[in-house]
């Protein structure tokens, strides 16, 4: 889809110091390998890159506690730092140097995507070192110091922004944009996740629609693991399209997570390069749909750091620029040699993983002894009626 307005990335290459060390899964050389895939392929000529500022306390305590701020900054100066009840020096969340300022720098990238949008400067803009779905407002928490998307939501709030959607793609829940705005109407938050039986942080089922003061913000989709591309796809198809359509939000925003990947070593999903891509076209076109194109793209998990984070996101930067890329499409030799030098690492040399995505829609009925169709089944019957939607087929 060629888009009418202006497509920007924010980045600069200080945001690979949210780096929480050699041996954690998230690397930040997943972040700079997509980067120089993209500007490889092509993909960022049609794309205007913007320098990441830094975010300030003030900002990012509109969402977190100062407590909080002022662990993570004593953190970031102090070896070996622990503050268990803060989640920081955690396995998850270990201290590293000035982790403050690299954690405000995601904010901040995140802050300036937003801005570009609501501005409107860009139609859609696109910061991949951010979302950071997991932090809460008093702690860090997988792999999140501060919510970045959380606090560019808030701030589109207090411009004045009445109506938000957040569709968060990852294969863990999206736990803290949910609990942050789980009783303001004006957010709607949508999570198509690994069910919490199987895996952290053990949250998001389709009985948790939001708080008192707004029933069906929050709609959740537990899927079983091994779900591939067929199923992940029907999912999607069956509940995202109808609550964005109903709920017309005026800027959406997403959560993009590869870690739904059958190779990701934290997760039991079994979805392609090709469903993540066939995921992304249909975001966008929904962005085109429903919010006039206004549309915040973040990054997320994935640990799959050569296979398949950078081929993903360089595919999701490509159908933002409105030029997706063809799934053929051989990966350049040169970012190979990179990834042999660096890593020392054998990369992809396409950018399929062979996969043609193909599903059922919902429409034509579903099977009650699949736990897939269980699992669309029940977020329909829980937060359709919300939106005053029929959750039947």
């Amino acid at each position: 889809m060629e888009c009418s307005g202006p497509t920007s990335v924010v980045f600069d290459q200080t945001l690979c110091e949210y780096n929480f060390g050699p041996t954690h899964p998230m690397s930040p050389v997943r972040v700079d390998l997509t980067m120089r895939l993209a500007e490889e392929l092509g993909v960022l000529e049609s794309i205007k890159r913007v320098d990441a500022p830094v975010a300030t306390d003030a900002q990012i305590a509109t969402v977190h506690d100062q407590g909080l701020i002022d662990a993570v900054t004593r953190a970031g100066a102090t070896p070996g730092y622990e503050d268990a009840a803060r989640g920081l020096g955690t396995e998850d969340d270990p201290v590293f140097a000035d982790m403050h300022r690299a954690s405000a720098h995601v904010v901040g990238a995140t802050l300036e995507a937003f801005r570009q949008v609501w501005s409107g400067e860009s139609l859609h803009s696109v910061n991949i070192a951010g979302g950071l779905h997991h932090a809460m407002p008093e702690k860090a928490s997988g792999f999140c110091i501060y919510n970045d998307v959380a606090v560019g939501i808030r701030q589109l709030l207090a411009d004045g922004a009445e109506r938000v959607a957040y569709v968060d793609v990852d294969v863990h829940h999206g736990d803290g944009v949910e609990k942050i705005f789980w009783d303001d109407p004006r957010v709607l938050t949508i999570s198509l996740h690994e069910t919490g039986q199987m895996l952290f942080p053990g949250t998001g089922f389709p009985t948790d629609t939001g708080g008192p003061a707004a029933e069906g913000s929050a709609v959740n989709v537990a899927l079983p693991p091994g779900t591939a591309d067929a199923g992940w796809l029907r999912a999607f198809h069956a509940v995202v399209p109808p609550l964005l359509r109903e709920f017309r939000p005026e800027v959406l925003v997403t959560q993009h997570g590869c870690d739904s990947h059958m190779n990701d070593p934290l997760a039991h999903m079994m979805l392609s390069v090709d469903g993540q891509r066939a995921a992304y076209l249909a975001l966008h076109e929904l962005a085109h749909e429903v919010s006039d194109g206004r549309w915040v793209v973040t990054g997320g998990g994935g640990y799959s750091v050569v296979d398949v984070v950078p081929r993903a996101w360089a595919h999701l930067l490509a159908i933002a620029a409105g030029r997706p890329l063809d799934p053929a499409t051989p990966t350049p030799p040169a970012w190979r040699a990179y990834v042999e030098e660096v890593l020392g690492a054998t990369a992809p040399h396409r950018m399929t993983d062979g996969r043609t995505p193909a599903y059922r829609d919902w429409s034509a009925g579903y099977d009650p002894e699949a736990w897939l169709d269980r699992a669309i089944h029940a977020t329909r019957m829980e937060a359709f009626p919300l939106h005053g939607l029929d959750p039947l087929p």
